[in-house]
């Protein structure tokens, strides 16, 4: 392989690199931001005094 392939392979390898990085981090904001407001949604549909008191009597 001459040097110029070489050169060409490996910028090509590190714009792969780049990329991928720069894709992973969009996915972690996307999770992030989709974990937030799952916890959001779950906190809104608390209910206050569910739970606290149980019916033993059948």
């Amino acid at each position: 392989m001459d040097i110029a392939a070489l050169s060409t392979s490996m910028a090509m390898e590190q714009l792969s690199v780049s990329v991928n990085m720069a894709v992973m981090s969009k996915v972690l904001d996307t999770a992030e931001a989709s974990a937030e407001v799952l916890t959001q949604m779950t906190e809104s549909l608390a209910v206050p005094g569910l739970g606290e008191n149980i019916d033993i009597m059948a």
